[in-house]
């Protein structure tokens, strides 16, 4: 039986992101909203173990419906999923928020996994940028620093070999995600729980995936 999953489209003329709403960090981008959505289809096997690693299953026979169209904006542009949407506003209980932490420490274990692997060099080219493997580590802990503030917390930056706080702050996170919410933006900011987890889990993945597609085959 084909299941539906819900999309939200983030749009602009230059870009558009398709998100599934259920599952953080499933979010893939493109030129339009019908390749964007193509785009989040053909990732649906990459973020399958993410899901399995939560205990949460995917399934394999899937279509995806939009249910929500908005405008993003700069950030849109420059390829991150910026827009807080009404889905992203639902009530979370105290279920909804193990899930949603579950989902974003999987996608931290795969980011960690897949830099701890990865060469030191990474390939470049078309998706390229310009980090190597440490500097990619360095620049996703920077980011969880930030994400933590956006969610109330007050963490010290730490460096990325410090594991113990690292840990310690990705603990914090967790457990502000866990809490039940009734939608309302966090720390009387700007993200809601459930866009929170899937800020989160995206950046972590999107840069986990990026390391897979530059890293040399032997």
């Amino acid at each position: 039986m084909t299941e539906r999953i819900a999309v939200a489209l983030e749009t602009t003329p230059k870009k558009t992101f398709a998100t599934a709403v259920d599952w953080p960090g499933w979010s893939r981008s493109g030129k339009s909203a019908e390749l964007a959505l193509e785009a989040l289809v053909a990732y649906a096997t990459r973020y399958r173990p993410i899901a399995d690693a939560a205990g949460e299953v995917l399934p394999t026979d899937l279509t995806v419906e939009v249910v929500e169209t908005a405008g993003g904006g700069s950030g849109t542009e420059f390829g991150v999923p910026s827009r807080v949407t009404d889905a992203d506003r639902r009530p979370t209980s105290a279920a909804d928020g193990d899930r949603l932490a579950r989902l974003v420490r999987a996608a931290w274990d795969r980011f960690d996994r897949t830099a701890a692997a990865a060469p030191a060099e990474l390939r470049k080219g078309p998706r390229g940028g310009g980090r190597d493997t440490a500097k990619m580590v360095g620049h996703v802990v920077e980011a969880d620093h930030a994400y933590a503030r956006e969610i109330g917390l007050r963490v010290r930056p730490s460096s990325p070999a410090d594991g113990d706080a690292i840990e310690a702050m990705r603990a914090a996170i967790l457990d502000v995600l866990r809490q039940p919410s009734d939608g309302s933006p966090l720390a009387d900011r700007k993200w809601t729980a459930r866009y929170a987890a899937g800020r989160i889990a995206w950046h972590a993945l999107d840069h986990a995936w990026e390391i897979e597609d530059r890293t040399e085959r032997a």
